[in-house]
């Protein structure tokens, strides 16, 4: 159907330049917000009326006419209707809309797809630091993150994932402290246990494989522990290889796979930070105040300028932040997604204002970031604020462990980033309709029972006549499935994975409709034959839509 509407959309654009030129561009279709006014709309009589001068409702007539002299509509359409001040309303051949079922049945999993563009792109997401287990919003955060990658692939982008880690600053300090006064037999609530340590009985699980002289491997180091609890350095590094190779476990668990793994350490040891402020300095973009280095932000569009380096000789965080991202954009990655918590909304413009001062060419704007806000979990109908293992906060592995990695993934991408979401234990392991995932695995595990019982070569369904297909119910169908390559195009470029899942409910939704409006397997070949084709095309749009966000497509439940 994407090539029927393609066709009719250049119809329009045609007609639209012969009746002004220059007016083609306008040649856009919306879906009408009653879908029994018509399958397709436009407006384009109403936006050119006022710069010709026109009645919008009588140049909707002309171009109705025009229209209608078209191949393209005298082929896929039915009727064209002129509603309102000068809406035109277009309804579709059942042949048109029977299009898209061949399409996906040929395209399989490549189906929404978009050809490979050479556009390349950077997603740095999760990025947590490494004191302690991920929590669910690092849950929220890994989801959304993963999925926006698999949308943008799905639009021909080269996509790299990248988490970043901030192994440099006060917290790792904190965390070998914390662990040393473990490994000294201290606990939380002891008089000598520091107000800031931190509490989780992880701490503990560190201190006695660090006593134990273990050895812990991540993703790029191994460490032995030595034993001894004087050697905080021994401490530090034994702690941090430790709490990172249990954040790949997390990872692992959710199905979250990253092609780099970049330290924060790094920036300094390299010279990065240093050369950032240099460039920053030489481009007169400092001062000095106070007894520290200043950025002129606020030439930049943020609200005050900020310190760079303190009296104290160390840098504010931002500082390496902005290294960080000159090394982004000289890695050749043009376009840049930080998904990260709304906490770090307020450096959002001293980042960009830094990457402009620095004057490596980055472009206003750079890099995109989408927030995330944090997540509430209920179980039991209370909410659950602490796990006996983080000490202070649920856990990912929690999460997934009472439910499942789909559930998890699916409800936490099953809203917008930015509002509050609240995880309910109970009805993401609830086997009904009011559980989405369920929903709509569900309506994936019951069309392949359908054609499991069938028992025929899904193959050979792409080839078969489709002429029975012209019921209201299967023309819904198809319709929806013909809405998926744009939706998907739309989330890509909202950054919204939300969207995904909003339409794999709608889509689950209108098959379960259709199947109660119509026995699949009828005595009737031709009937037959030509609703297991739908049937089966819809499965692979679930499959295709799930996959999108990480979501397992079951074939039995």
């Amino acid at each position: 159907m994407q090539i029927v509407k393609q066709q009719l959309l250049d119809a329009l654009a045609q007609a639209l330049e012969a009746l002004s030129p220059g007016a083609g561009a306008k040649a856009v279709f919306e879906s009408p917000k009653v879908p029994a006014h018509g399958d397709l709309a436009t407006t384009a009589a109403m936006q050119l009326a006022k710069p010709l001068k026109l009645n919008p409702r009588q140049l909707a007539e002309t171009l109705r006419a025009k229209l209608l002299e078209s191949q393209p509509y005298q082929r896929w359409t039915e009727a064209l209707e002129i509603a309102g001040p000068g809406f035109i309303n277009i309804r579709l051949t059942p042949e048109a809309k029977q299009q898209v079922v061949p399409a996906v049945l040929a395209q399989g999993a490549e189906f929404g797809c978009q050809t490979a563009s050479g556009h390349k792109m950077m997603v740095e997401f999760v990025s947590a630091n490494p004191t302690g287990p991920l929590h669910v919003g690092h849950g929220r955060q890994a989801a959304l993150g993963d999925a926006i990658c698999n949308l943008y692939q799905t639009q021909g982008w080269e996509v790299y994932r990248e988490f970043y880690y901030n192994d440099a600053g006060v917290q790792i300090s904190t965390l070998a402290t914390s662990t040393q006064l473990r490994a000294k037999g201290c606990k939380p609530g002891d008089p000598e246990w520091p107000e800031q340590a931190y509490n989780g009985e992880y701490i503990a699980d560190i201190a006695t494989d660090f006593l134990a002289k273990k050895t812990v491997a991540a993703d790029d180091r191994s460490f032995t522990a030595s034993g001894d609890v004087t050697a905080l350095d021994d401490l530090r590094e034994f702690a941090v290889a430790y709490l990172r190779h249990e954040q790949d476990l997390d990872l692992q668990a959710f199905a979250v796979k990253f092609d780099n793994y970049y330290l924060e350490s790094s920036l300094y040891r390299s010279g990065r930070v240093d050369d950032a402020v240099c460039r920053l300095q030489a481009a007169g973009k400092t001062y000095e105040q106070d007894g520290a280095l200043w950025l002129k932000s606020t030439d930049y569009g943020d609200d005050k300028d900020r310190v760079m380096r303190k009296g104290d000789g160390s840098y504010t965080y931002f500082v390496p932040d902005v290294a960080y991202h000159i090394s982004k954009w000289e890695r050749g990655f043009k376009k840049a997604v930080n998904i990260q918590g709304t906490d770090h909304h307020g450096t959002i413009a001293r980042v960009r204002a830094g990457l402009q001062a620095a004057g490596v060419g980055v472009p206003p704007g750079y890099p995109d970031y989408v927030l995330h806000t944090m997540v509430r979990v209920i179980k039991g109908g209370e909410e659950v604020k602490i796990s006996k293992r983080a000490g202070s906060y649920v856990t990912l592995r929690d999460l997934i462990e009472w439910t499942s990695r789909d559930a998890v993934r699916f409800f936490l991408l099953s809203r917008k980033p930015d509002t509050e979401y609240t995880f309910d234990v109970d009805l993401a392991v609830a086997k009904n309709n009011d559980n989405p995932v369920y929903y709509v695995q569900y309506a994936h595990a019951r069309i392949c029972s359908v054609l499991a019982a069938w028992g025929g070569d899904i193959a050979n369904l792409g080839q078969v006549s489709l002429a029975a297909l012209n019921s209201s119910p299967a023309q819904s169908l198809m319709l929806l499935l013909a809405k998926y390559p744009e939706m998907l195009s739309a989330a890509a470029a909202d950054f919204a994975p939300h969207d995904v899942t909003f339409y794999l409910r709608e889509l689950a939704a209108c098959y379960h409709s259709y199947y109660d409006a119509e026995r699949i397997l009828v005595d009737d070949q031709g009937i037959k034959l030509a609703r297991l084709a739908l049937v089966a095309a819809t499965a692979q749009v679930l499959h295709n839509g799930l996959a999108v966000l990480g979501v397992s497509a079951p074939q039995k439940m």
